[in-house]
């Protein structure tokens, strides 16, 4: 399964280049673990929205690996 983040830019979703460590965080995964699942993680973005982090809840059940 290809898991991306949700990007919006000028009022439109785009596929991303990866999640925030924000988003991560939020979701209850570190950055190890993130890389070792094969989730992208994007330095730059500091940014945090709500749909990605429901996004890598649902991956992470998906998976059936707990938080």
């Amino acid at each position: 399964m290809d898991i991306h983040a949700i990007v919006q830019r000028k009022r439109k979703n785009r596929r991303g280049k990866g999640f925030s460590r924000n988003e991560l965080k939020e979701a209850g995964i570190d950055p190890n673990r993130a890389l070792k699942l094969g989730i992208p993680i994007d330095l730059r973005r500091k940014t945090k929205h709500l749909e990605n982090v429901e996004l890598l809840e649902g991956y992470l059940q998906s998976l059936g690996t707990p938080k």
